[in-house]
């Protein structure tokens, strides 16, 4: 919970704090040593916001992210592309899908985020995916429950929640898979079933932030495949990552499960 005085809570606007989970409960993560050792650096260093790096001297969500940083966060608004789910400019709300989603086709069904991969949250992100930071998951897991619940994401129609599976090769490089920490909460939180090992990855990909939009489609090409003997024929899953960009990896992802018998197959990401 944001350590928020009543004063600093009145200057925010309106609706902040239901969407950024400020004064609510959220899933109780379990103590790892990760977090042991962490709690003994923070008695001998100075707390500092991991977004900005400035050293936090009065309030901040879990005594991670500062006040500034985590209301600077760039929601993803209304209206919504019915595909990809970034938000729609005025000209293309007639269609109910933005330009991009035109010219490609996925195999997922819909995608949900509720941040724009910019500013603090792309921070935040860049942190807990390639820093080792994976008690960041708590409170970015806070920005996808309660996007859920302002916008009333069907989650209770889902039947399932994965999350996209590294290799096990970039399992060890990282020690935790950042969609799986994510997916843990969400499951929590909406008394789900976590399906964390029916979806593999087969082979090890080049990482897609270094790729172009067409080398990323080739990239993830068949890389995802379904556990043998799993039953998931007519069932609803919620796929879970961190970022959407091309929506490459989901939908091969999607595909696969799609393959198996899956129904109807979202995807929720942190931003896009």
């Amino acid at each position: 919970m944001g350590n928020f005085t009543e004063k600093e809570k009145l200057q925010l606007p309106k609706g902040r704090l239901a969407r950024f989970g400020i004064g609510t409960d959220s899933p109780t993560a379990q103590t790892t040593i990760r977090s042991f050792f962490r709690g003994l650096t923070d008695i001998v260093y100075p707390k500092e916001c991991v977004s900005c790096k400035n050293k936090i001297t009065n309030y901040a969500v879990d005594d991670l992210v500062c006040f500034d940083c985590w209301t600077s966060i760039k929601e993803n608004t209304p209206p919504f592309c019915i595909r990809c789910g970034r938000h729609l400019d005025k000209k293309n709300l007639t269609k109910n899908v933005c330009p991009d989603c035109i010219r490609r086709e996925y195999h997922f069904d819909r995608a949900f985020s509720p941040c724009t991969f910019e500013g603090p949250v792309k921070e935040l992100i860049h942190e807990f995916k390639y820093n080792g930071k994976d008690y960041l998951a708590k409170p970015l897991s806070r920005l996808l429950i309660n996007f859920i619940g302002e916008y009333r994401v069907p989650v209770e129609f889902m039947d399932l929640i994965v999350p996209i599976p590294l290799h096990e090769a970039r399992l060890r490089e990282r020690q935790f898979n950042q969609a799986t920490e994510l997916s843990q909460y969400i499951a929590e939180a909406f008394n789900k079933c976590l399906a964390d090992d029916i979806l593999l990855r087969n082979r090890s990909t080049k990482t897609q932030a270094d790729l172009k939009t067409a080398d990323r489609l080739v990239n993830v090409q068949g890389s995802f495949s379904v556990q043998e003997n799993t039953v998931i024929g007519g069932k609803n899953i919620l796929l879970i990552d961190d970022v959407l960009t091309t929506g490459a990896t989901a939908s091969e992802a999607s595909c696969a499960l799609k393959k198996a018998g899956a129904n109807i197959v979202f995807v929720l990401t942190l931003a896009n």
